[in-house]
């Protein structure tokens, strides 16, 4: 049984950080604030469609499972998690390496 065609293949990613959002504009199109001075439109291709839960959560579903894979690389490519405070997008399942801040004197 091909997993794709009857299943399909999705990717979690969760936004983290005051004021980032996504706002889905249709099945195929979304538009991402994380902090830019203008939003960041993300369109779908043949065969992808975005869900939007929550404002801070997308799940990327398709059926081919290479392409949902780099359509969420993509997303997560417009803001990375910074190591200091965690703030960016990063997959649903992903741990986030942690920085100690400059000591005090």
């Amino acid at each position: 049984m091909v997993i794709g065609v009857s299943v399909g293949f999705t990717r979690e990613l969760e936004i983290v950080g005051v004021g980032y959002r996504a706002i889905p504009q249709s099945p195929t199109k979304i538009e991402v604030q994380v902090g830019f001075s203008h939003p960041v439109f993300v369109e779908a291709p043949d065969g992808v469609t975005f869900d939007v839960p929550a404002a801070t959560r997308i799940t990327v579903i398709g059926i081919d499972k290479q392409v949902v894979g780099q359509v969420a690389a993509d997303i997560r490519k417009i803001r990375k998690p910074e190591p200091y405070k965690g703030k960016g997008i990063r997959y649903a399942d992903e741990r986030v390496l942690r920085k100690a801040g400059k000591s005090a004197k």
